[in-house]
């Protein structure tokens, strides 16, 4: 008999991007987290999946494929900025966390932050930091963040 979740965990195991998780609906699920402005050509998936391969470790992006259907249903990401501060130690910034809507209610968002949280961690990071919107302050306390300070943005 599986532990309450383990189940889950088997049929929604969490993997680094695979460059074939474009035709698995990778960029459709992230249009849930944030309508896109153009859509992305297969040549452009391609080219930025190099650039952020080209970064290794330092840029992590996560997903959860459904092993049922084959599709993405849950990603995010972590970049480790190198600081000068704190003895050139880094820092992680989570981003982009989004569960497919059927698939919400699991705690597979949490198991997504948790996964890029540990691996800042490992890489030697001494935050992590994110931002979001007032409606999700209660998930990522769940999460084990804290709200600190005002997020500014300028959009070009």
């Amino acid at each position: 008999m599986a532990v309450d979740g383990e189940e889950d965990d088997l049929l929604l195991p969490l993997r680094r991007l695979e460059i074939s998780d474009n035709a698995k609906g990778f960029v459709e699920l992230l249009s849930q987290l944030s309508p896109a402005t153009s859509p992305l050509s297969d040549a452009d998936f391609l080219a930025r999946f190099a650039d952020l391969a080209a970064l290794g470790d330092d840029h992590l992006i996560v997903v959860a494929e459904d092993q049922r259907s084959g599709r993405i249903v849950a990603t995010g990401s972590v970049f480790l900025e190198p600081k000068f501060l704190r003895g050139g130690s880094k820092v992680g910034h989570i981003e982009d966390v989004v569960v497919d809507a059927a698939v919400r209610g699991q705690h597979l968002g949490q198991r997504v932050v948790r996964y890029l949280a540990d691996h800042a961690k490992a890489a030697g990071c001494y935050k992590v930091i994110l931002d979001c919107t007032p409606d999700l302050r209660s998930f990522y306390e769940k999460c084990g963040f804290t709200e600190k300070n005002i997020q500014m943005a300028l959009y070009f």
